[in-house]
């Protein structure tokens, strides 16, 4: 059973590894209003660099995502988390970034402490964990604030915070910064790197090839809803071996 996507993302702490770990999609198809919207789609995540997932609009990239994520089923084939079908225990230990941050009508901190309690996260750990987080994304001074009043760059560091907070195996983020300033963007992407670099297994979705060239260690390219490429970042932008992936990076394929 697909998940709601109106839970908020939440996340578990990083000793549970392995219950999502090999997340694995096998000949996944998508169909909408007689549309192809994913083809036969096959994708392997395992510990290691972080996974950038990029192509078109329309290419099927959050589709893909939402997917692994267990918020949709798929019309055909099967994801898998640790070799079993995804379920409402194991969710927890997989964080979500939405590209419109999913905030609580609460305060900052409160938004933090939620995540944590949901998570399973022992009560006596809440301070410290939500202090931390806050301080990793320039928060921590915001901390009583409401959350609706943060700006749109402090919103998804809150979601980033938020997501990050319980230590998760494996998070997701759907084009965190697609609508952010360059400074907000950069201090996204400086803490998805401090993430990625403690251990937590990333899989981020854009079409910004800056982006990508910044943050990626691999890069899966969908095309009309099919995967044509998926290789390590410095061979896929050097040497693409598919020609939708070689006119992308030219700028003949826009996004």
């Amino acid at each position: 059973m697909p998940f709601s996507p109106d839970i908020p993302p939440m996340t578990a702490r990083t000793e549970h590894r392995g219950e999502v770990l090999p997340l694995v999609a096998r000949a996944l198809g998508l169909w909408r209003d007689g549309r192809t919207l994913l083809d036969n789609v096959d994708l392997r995540v395992e510990v290691g660099p972080l996974t950038v997932i990029m192509g078109p609009n329309g290419a099927g990239k959050s589709l893909l995502l939402r997917l692994l994520a267990g918020l949709i089923a798929p019309d055909a084939g099967s994801v898998t988390w640790a070799g079993r079908a995804p379920d409402r225990v194991r969710i927890k230990r997989l964080g979500f970034v939405f590209q419109a941050p999913v905030l609580l009508r609460r305060s900052v901190a409160d938004n933090l402490r939620y995540a944590l309690r949901a998570a399973g996260i022992p009560k006596a750990e809440w301070h410290e964990r939500t202090a931390s987080a806050l301080a990793e994304v320039g928060l921590d001074r915001l901390a009583d604030a409401p959350a609706r009043v943060l700006s749109g760059g402090e919103q998804q560091k809150l979601a980033l915070a938020r997501a990050l907070a319980p230590g998760p195996e494996v998070l997701l983020m759907d084009e965190p910064t697609a609508n952010l300033d360059p400074t907000a963007t950069a201090a996204i992407e400086d803490r998805v790197g401090r993430a990625r670099d403690a251990g937590t297994t990333i899989v981020f979705v854009t079409h910004d090839l800056g982006q990508a060239k910044r943050l990626a260690g691999r890069v899966v390219f969908l095309h009309r809803g099919r995967v044509t490429e998926d290789a390590p970042a410095a061979r896929f932008f050097d040497a693409p071996a598919s020609e939708p992936a070689a006119a992308f990076i030219e700028g003949r394929l826009l996004p």
